[in-house]
């Protein structure tokens, strides 16, 4: 590793400590640093002279420094956002966890140099992670028409729920009766899907979950379709229009789009430290390890 891109937005001044020692661990591996424009952007209180370090502001300046790594600084949605710059590129992420629950960002501020150290002594792996794409008979979304978590379509009106008809390979599922519905991957099973009753999806399951948002119908419920498939929607409502998002961004859409989703192109590729497996963050991060009384005290492979 000799070039890192540090990405993110604005920083908490209780966490600018955070940035000083992942920079003074960078400094000291002769390591070279760029900042994403944000993040120097966004915080001029945080002690650190910008000017001596390069920029990058695009995804054309990011194929031309070619960083080794993209380090973000914050919680899942940093990662997020940074997935609309890397693209197709490959660039593999680490995310370093300010925020709270972090399935994406796991790497924690407190073990920064740590956690700097196993990567230098490669005790890590790449794991790639599936993405959705939306096809629409619009540019809206522009050059980044995919998500890593998840593409929902959901009612725009307060008052009214929306029907959504959906074919899986041209084959008709379902009219959904809901306030929406989300297509999620693996990754996006433990975020906005879950909370509304979806099943938590190990990555690389090669799968994609349908979850709708608060049916109107009880008898619906969340439906794992293999990611090969390509689904179709049509939507209605008393009103003609409707809302989209791909992960964090959203837009305005309409009776007149047409709307398909289907697997992306190119997948995302995050670090994943030694110690660091989706079961065992999954473990920690929803507590299910909270109530040890009934665990057997030698029951292997439980976290300490």
């Amino acid at each position: 590793m000799k070039k890192v891109l540090i990405f993110g937005q604005k920083i908490a001044l209780e966490h600018r400590k955070y940035l000083h020692i992942l920079l003074n661990k960078l400094e000291s591996l002769h390591i070279e640093v760029i900042f994403f424009k944000d993040i120097v952007e966004s915080n001029e209180n945080l002690g650190i002279d910008f000017s001596i370090y390069a920029k990058l502001d695009s995804y054309e300046q990011l194929l031309v420094d070619k960083p080794d790594v993209v380090f973000t600084l914050g919680g899942d949605g940093t990662i997020l956002r940074a997935i609309t710059l890397i693209r197709e590129t490959g660039i593999p992420i680490l995310g370093f966890n300010l925020g709270r629950l972090g399935f994406l960002a796991i790497a924690e501020k407190e073990r920064i140099e740590y956690d700097i150290d196993k990567l230098m002594q490669g005790r890590y792996t790449i794991q790639e992670r599936s993405m959705l794409k939306l096809d629409i008979n619009d540019d809206i979304f522009g050059d980044t028409p995919f998500a890593l978590n998840d593409i929902t379509f959901h009612k725009y009106a307060i008052s009214s729920v929306v029907v959504i008809h959906t074919w899986v390979d041209d084959m008709y599922l379902n009219s959904y009766w809901a306030d929406g519905l989300i297509i999620s991957t693996p990754t996006g099973s433990t975020g906005y899907s879950l909370s509304c009753g979806g099943p938590i999806i190990l990555p690389g399951s090669k799968n994609f979950v349908i979850t709708p948002v608060a049916p109107h119908q009880l008898t619906v419920r969340p439906i794992i379709i293999p990611d090969t498939s390509v689904i179709s929607f049509k939507i209605e409502g008393r009103s003609d229009d409707f809302l989209c998002t791909l992960d964090s961004r959203y837009h305005a859409i309409n009776v007149e789009h047409t709307l398909k989703v289907r697997k992306c192109a190119f997948n995302a590729s995050l670090v994943v430290l030694e110690g660091m497996d989706f079961v065992r963050n999954v473990y920690n991060k929803l507590l299910w390890g909270l109530d040890r009384r009934h665990l057997p005290p030698d029951l292997p492979g439980v976290p300490e």
